[in-house]
């Protein structure tokens, strides 16, 4: 046909063949392989995604009115003008979407115990945001998390 397609009966000269898989990773780099490392990384960066959106749900849900899911359905706006409430759901979607990339090439057994470092950063924003307070027991806790996380990554590649 020399360029020429044929879409159901239609001939178009403008058609381009779709993109081949070394030139479409440049275009887009999802829709290339993770290597494990970038993998760990983009979970990493889902870990704090997902920190910062439940900061700002905590804040959205001091935003809503008292009454409870009656006051909710009663006047069902309100939740479409807490942008702190909107915000963390959108930022806890995007957590979401960038974790299936990450969990879509590396190895389950290291990645998924990296999302556990969002109980770290959740703790130190609440210090931060909500001036929390820690304990030695939430210390402890924090320092296991973390200590198990690395020994994780570190057996990782092995």
């Amino acid at each position: 046909m020399g360029g020429i397609f044929r879409y159901h009966g239609n001939v178009r000269s403008d058609f381009r063949p779709p993109l081949n898989h070394a030139s479409s990773t440049f275009v887009n780099p999802l829709r290339r392989t993770l290597t494990q490392r970038e993998s760990i990384g983009l979970v990493f960066c889902c870990t704090l995604l997902g920190a910062a959106a439940q900061i700002l749900m905590k804040i959205g849900a001091h935003n809503l009115p008292p009454g409870g899911p009656s006051a909710i359905a009663a006047d069902p706006l309100v939740l479409l003008t807490n942008f702190a409430l909107l915000g963390g759901l959108s930022l806890y979607g995007l957590f979401t979407l960038l974790l299936i990339f990450a969990l879509r090439d590396g190895e389950l057994s290291v990645i998924y115990p990296i999302i556990a470092l969002n109980y770290v950063w959740v703790t130190i924003l609440s210090l931060i945001f909500f001036h929390e307070t820690i304990n030695p027991f939430k210390a402890a806790g924090i320092a296991v998390i973390v200590l198990g996380v690395m020994a994780l990554g570190r057996s990782g590649g092995r």
